[in-house]
C-alpha cells in the first residue's frame, strides 16, 4: 500500500532514542504500517503486556492528538454555519437538542472510521476497492466525488463570502473563489517546512472560530434558560422540518467518514500487538471526543446568536451567509470591533480550514477507489480541479442574488445528506467483518446502535426524496426521470445492505422473532 503523508503530526512514538517535538512530528511512516513491528521507546512504553493496552500517558495523548481536530473541522464548515443560522433564525432554540444528538451520532461514526483505519492499516476507500465488485466500487466512488464537490462548493464559496464581507464588497464572489481555490497549495508548500507549522496554522484557524463566535455570543447575550430547554427537550414542528434535516445533513458529512480512516494512519502502530492497537484506539477516541465537544460548542453559539436576534422576526426567512453579517450589524451595532467583521473573520476561518481538509479527503477518495499511484501535488491538483471548476460556475451564476445563493447552500446540505448511506453502509459493513477486524470487530450491542443510527439517517433521506417529489417535481418527463433516479438510489442501498451480509438482517430477524414471541 502506498502512503501519502498527511498534514498532521507524523509522530513515530516507538523510536529507540529521545527526540524533540519537531523530530517526532516530521517522522515519515513506512509504506505499509501493518508490515512493520517498530522498536519501543522505553521512556514512553515501559515494557507492556502485548495483549493489554499500556497505562494512560499525557505525553502519548499529545502525540496522538491531531487527526480528531482535523476531522472535526468538517463539523463547522460554511455549510454548517448556514444550517446553524437558519435553524436559529427560523426555529429558535428548538433544534438545539437535534444538533446535540446529531453530533453524538457523528462522534460514534467517526470513532468507527478511526477504528477501521487503525486496525486494518487501510482507509475506507481502499477497502471499498478491495471488497466490492468493480461496478459497485465505481458507483461508490462517483457518489463520494459528488458529495465532495458539493461540500467543496460550500467551503470555497463560504471563504469567498468571508472575503467579500471583510472587503465591503470590493472583492467580488468569483474573485474570492479564485483566491480560495489555490490556498491548499500554499498549505502544502508550508508542510515542507514541518508539519508542526501546519498544525499551528490549523490551531490558529480553530481558535479564531472559537473566539469570534464566542464574541458574537457575548455581544448578543442569548437566554441561558431557553438554551438549556432547547438542548434537553426535543421539539419539532412541521414548519422546521427542512431546517432539522439540514442540521443533520451538515453535521454528518460522508467525505469526512472516508477522511478520518486515513488520518489516523499518520501515527505508527505496532499491529503485532493487540495492546498497542487498543492503546491507539483509546487515544484517538479521546482526541475525537475533545475535538467534537469544541465544534459542538461553536455550532451551539452560532445557533443561539441567531435564535436570540432573529427568531420570529421578518428577516428570519431571508437571512443567510452573505447577509448575516449585515443583519447582525444592524441589530447589534458597532462597538470596539464591529460584529460584521467578527462574523466575516469567523466565516473566513471556517471556509479556509474546511477547504484544506476537503482537498485531502479528495486525495484519499480518488487514490483509494481508483488505486492511483501519482505524486501528491498532482493528486491535489486533480482533486482540486474536480471541485473548483463547478464552484467558479456557481459563483458567477449565483452572484447576482443573495437569496439564490442561500437556496443553493441549503440544497447542497440536503444533497450531502442524501449521499450519507454510501459512506455509512460500507463503513458499518467493514467494522462488523471479522475477517478484516479480527478481535476488534464491533460487538452485537454496538452493531445494533450503529445500524440504528444509519437507519435513522436513511429514513431522513427518504423524507428528503419525498419532499423533493412534492415540492419540486413538475411535469411528466421530469417526474419520470426523478422516479428512475429514486428507484436506482433505493436499489443500490438495498444491494449494499445485502452485500454487507447478514449482520443487519440478523438484527432485523431477531427483533422480528422477539416481537412474534411477545404477540404469541
Amino acid at each position: 500500500m502506498s502512503y501519502v503523508p498527511l498534514p498532521i503530526a507524523e509522530a513515530n512514538i516507538k523510536k529507540p532514542r529521545k527526540r524533540n517535538e519537531e523530530d517526532e512530528a516530521n517522522q515519515l511512516l513506512p509504506s505499509s504500517p501493518a508490515s512493520s513491528s517498530p522498536r519501543r521507546d522505553p521512556d514512553l512504553d515501559p515494557d507492556p503486556d502485548p495483549d493489554v493496552a499500556p497505562p494512560f500517558s499525557w505525553k502519548k495523548l499529545w502525540l496522538f492528538t491531531g487527526p480528531g481536530f482535523l476531522m472535526s473541522i468538517a463539523f463547522l464548515n460554511p455549510g454548517n454555519l448556514e444550517g446553524d443560522l437558519q435553524a436559529g433564525a427560523i426555529a429558535g432554540y428548538s433544534l438545539l437538542w437535534l444538533l446535540l444528538w446529531a453530533t453524538l451520532m457523528g462522534l460514534l461514526l467517526q470513532m468507527l472510521s478511526a477504528r477501521l483505519g487503525v486496525v486494518t492499516g487501510r482507509h475506507l476507500a481502499e477497502l471499498c476497492r478491495e471488497e466490492y465488485p468493480n461496478w459497485a466500487r465505481l458507483v461508490l466512488w462517483a457518489m463520494a466525488e459528488v458529495t465532495l464537490i458539493a461540500a467543496d462548493i460550500q467551503e470555497v464559496i463560504g471563504s469567498a463570502i468571508g472575503i467579500w464581507v471583510l472587503s465591503h464588497g470590493a472583492v467580488p464572489l468569483w474573485a474570492g473563489v479564485v483566491i480560495t481555490a489555490f490556498d491548499c497549495f500554499m498549505f502544502l508548500f508550508l508542510e515542507n517546512y514541518g508539519v508542526r507549522k501546519l498544525e499551528a496554522v490549523f490551531a490558529v484557524l480553530i481558535s479564531t472560530m472559537a473566539l469570534t463566535f464566542a464574541g458574537m455570543f457575548a455581544d448578543t447575550k442569548p437566554s441561558g434558560t431557553e438554551l438549556l430547554t432547547g438542548l434537553l427537550i426535543p421539539r419539532l414542528s412541521s414548519k422546521t422540518i427542512r431546517q432539522a434535516v439540514g442540521v443533520v445533513g451538515c453535521v454528518i458529512t460522508p467525505h469526512n467518514v472516508f477522511l478520518h480512516s486515513a488520518l489516523v494512519q499518520s501515527r505508527e502502530v505496532d499491529h503485532q500487538s493487540k495492546g498497542r492497537i487498543q492503546e491507539a484506539l483509546n487515544y484517538y477516541n479521546i482526541d475525537s471526543s475533545i475535538a467534537l465537544v469544541v465544534m459542538f460548542t461553536i455550532n451551539l453559539l452560532v445557533t443561539s446568536v441567531f435564535a436570540k436576534g432573529f427568531y420570529g422576526s421578518e428577516e428570519a426567512q431571508s437571512i443567510g451567509l452573505a447577509n448575516a453579517g449585515h443583519y447582525l450589524q444592524k441589530k447589534y451595532g458597532g462597538g470596539f470591533f464591529p460584529i460584521l467583521y467578527i462574523w466575516g473573520v469567523g466565516l473566513l476561518a471556517a471556509g479556509q480550514s474546511s477547504t484544506i481538509t476537503g482537498t485531502y479527503a479528495g486525495q484519499f477518495i480518488m487514490g483509494g477507489f481508483l488505486n492511483l499511484r501519482i505524486k501528491k501535488w498532482l493528486r491535489s491538483t486533480i482533486s482540486r480541479s474536480l471541485a473548483i471548476v463547478p464552484t467558479i460556475i456557481v459563483a458567477v451564476v449565483f452572484n447576482t442574488s443573495e437569496a439564490s445563493l442561500d437556496i443553493l447552500n441549503e440544497w447542497l446540505n440536503l444533497l450531502q445528506c442524501i449521499q450519507i448511506p454510501f459512506a455509512l453502509i460500507p463503513l458499518l459493513t467493514m467494522v462488523s467483518k471479522e475477517q478484516l477486524m479480527g478481535s476488534f470487530t464491533i460487538g452485537p450491542l454496538l452493531q445494533r446502535v450503529a445500524w440504528t443510527v444509519a437507519a435513522i439517517l436513511i429514513m431522513i433521506n427518504g423524507y428528503l426524496l419525498l419532499d423533493f417529489f412534492i415540492s419540486e417535481v413538475k411535469g411528466l418527463l421530469v417526474g419520470f426521470i426523478v422516479c428512475a433516479f429514486t428507484t436506482a438510489y433505493v436499489a443500490f442501498i438495498v444491494y449494499l445492505l445485502q452485500y454487507g451480509n447478514v449482520l443487519y438482517s440478523k438484527w432485523i430477524n431477531s427483533v422480528s422473532s422477539k416481537f412474534s414471541r411477545s404477540r404469541s
